[in-house]
């Protein structure tokens, strides 16, 4: 069994942690959390030990990697110290918050030869991999233009001085919560974008870094992704990809969190519409597993390097862009 280390018990951590238990590739003995006392009960539930600093994981020869559910602005850091420790490590998104960063980051893990793999469990969705798969096919011609939203309203009931809200760690508001997955399953269909236009606003709701995101990104091969994010509005996932031949559609029945399902629909001109159910699968966890394939080097890490930093090179250019209401150039 690899052994890994979770790191930081929030929300999601405290959603890693059983998870892994069920894995006949993952164990976890060790969690990293401050507060120590605040998960006490937690801690006992599920069999871990708690202790209080990142370097006692990383000094620790029997742990082999990192999942880190950490604050965004300090991913690159913890990155960087885990892959000179010769830890493997997994990050939940975003990596960085800018191309600068994940330049570092991925430097550090391919210096250090460790694996590195993202939190984007949609790429691990049987629906859609099989979407991914029809567009490569070109069953549906030359892909034209994505749309997508992820909406959810979770957000509405954390403190005001969480910080999943602030500026500082979530810039333009829904998008390191919601809409980095969907410009990250467009950068898988297009690959690297060239400029991006995002508007985010505070309409609905106390989030004051902003609870309505629109984004329209333009790619260097010519496609558009449209792409929305809500914080204010009950839950709804859609992701669509139009091409010149038909069009593939994946929508959630539910959030990720407690996922029920997606219906697949295919149109292919001059062929019956196809459409069909998919029952829930565990996706994260095949993320996480995925991760470990690639410690141990049984098979390449699904998501390529150059799709990391081409996702982070397009958020900050997000950034920058609902900032300023102005295009940016994505940097390349």
């Amino acid at each position: 069994m690899f052994n890994v280390a979770v790191v930081g018990m929030g929300w999601w951590g405290k959603i890693i942690v059983p998870l892994l238990k069920t894995s006949k590739k993952i164990s976890v003995s060790t969690v990293v959390e401050i507060n120590a006392a605040g998960i006490a009960d937690f801690a006992k539930e599920h069999g871990v030990k708690v202790v209080t600093g990142f370097d006692e994981v990383l000094k620790d020869p029997s742990i082999q990697g990192v999942v880190l559910c950490t604050p965004h602005t300090q991913h690159t850091e913890q990155i960087i110290a885990a892959a000179k420790a010769g830890k493997h490590v997994f990050c939940e998104k975003p990596l960085s918050m800018t191309r600068a960063d994940v330049l570092r980051a991925i430097k550090a893990v391919n210096d250090n030869k460790v694996a590195l793999a993202v939190g984007h469990e949609r790429r691990f969705e049987p629906p859609i991999i099989e979407l991914m798969k029809v567009v490569k096919s070109g069953e549906i011609g030359v892909p034209l233009q994505v749309e997508a939203n992820f909406s959810q309203d979770k957000f509405l009931t954390l403190a005001a001085d969480n910080w999943r809200l602030s500026g500082k760690e979530a810039p333009a508001g829904p998008m390191t919560a919601t809409g980095i997955h969907l410009l990250d399953l467009s950068v898988g269909v297009f690959g690297e974008a060239e400029r991006v236009f995002a508007s985010v606003k505070q309409l609905g709701s106390q989030l004051v870094n902003g609870d309505t995101l629109a984004i329209l990104a333009s790619f260097k091969n010519g496609g558009h992704a449209l792409i929305s994010a809500i914080l204010a509005t009950p839950f709804e996932g859609r992701f669509a990809v139009y091409g010149s031949k038909g069009w593939v559609e994946v929508r959630d029945k539910t959030h990720p969190e407690k996922p029920t399902g997606w219906t697949f629909t295919k149109v292919v001109r001059d062929k019956e519409r196809e459409t069909r159910e998919y029952p829930p699968a565990p996706n994260v966890l095949a993320n996480l597993e995925a991760f470990v394939d690639a410690a141990e080097g049984r098979a390449p890490y699904p998501v390529p390097q150059s799709q990391m930093i081409a996702n982070i090179s397009a958020l900050e250019a997000i950034f920058k862009s609902a900032a300023s209401a102005q295009i940016v150039n994505v940097e390349s």
